[in-house]
């Protein structure tokens, strides 16, 4: 039997010697360490299919509902007849029916250049409406402006 140091002693030798030599003509290019092309390519396509999963699996935000949008219409159309600097003020609209009749008008046409193109509105007040009848079917935004004689509420809508 041999001695297991002895064995060691003579692998060590051997690799010392010229073993090592053997060794590293056998696995070729070891002084370089590069991947081959095929498996970068493999690497990227994963990486590209993981994106594309994880955007269709995570997904995108949902849209805003269209009656916050509708609604933020509203409340701006809002904020810019109660403006006091205009000829055309909301609590004019309120004090009585003569008011109502002087003002609307003024506001009809104001309420049309405010408002994009694709858009509907209504003013409703204690003394009468101005603008279009709102649909039951469509969503709607609104909003509505206390004055001292009465609110008046503002009706938006995409027709």
């Amino acid at each position: 039997m041999s001695d297991p140091k002895r064995r060691g002693d003579r692998l060590w030798r051997w690799l010392l010697s010229d073993g090592w030599n053997r060794v590293e003509r056998a696995i070729p290019n070891t002084s370089r360490a590069q991947l081959s092309l095929p498996v970068m390519e493999v690497a990227i396509g994963v990486l590209v299919v993981f994106a594309v999963l994880s955007g269709i699996i995570l997904g995108i935000p949902p849209p805003e509902p269209r009656e916050t949008q509708l609604d933020t219409y509203a409340r701006d159309t809002a904020t810019l007849l109660e403006d006091p600097s205009t000829p055309y003020r909301l609590p004019a609209l309120t004090t009585s029916r003569s008011g109502f009749e002087q003002g609307a008008p003024l506001l009809s046409d104001r309420l049309k250049e405010l408002l994009p193109e694709n858009l509907m509105a209504r003013i409703e007040t204690p003394h009468g409406v101005i603008g279009y009848r709102s649909p039951s079917d469509a969503p709607i935004g609104q909003t509505t402006i206390p004055t001292p004689n009465g609110s008046v509420r503002i009706l938006v809508w995409y027709p």
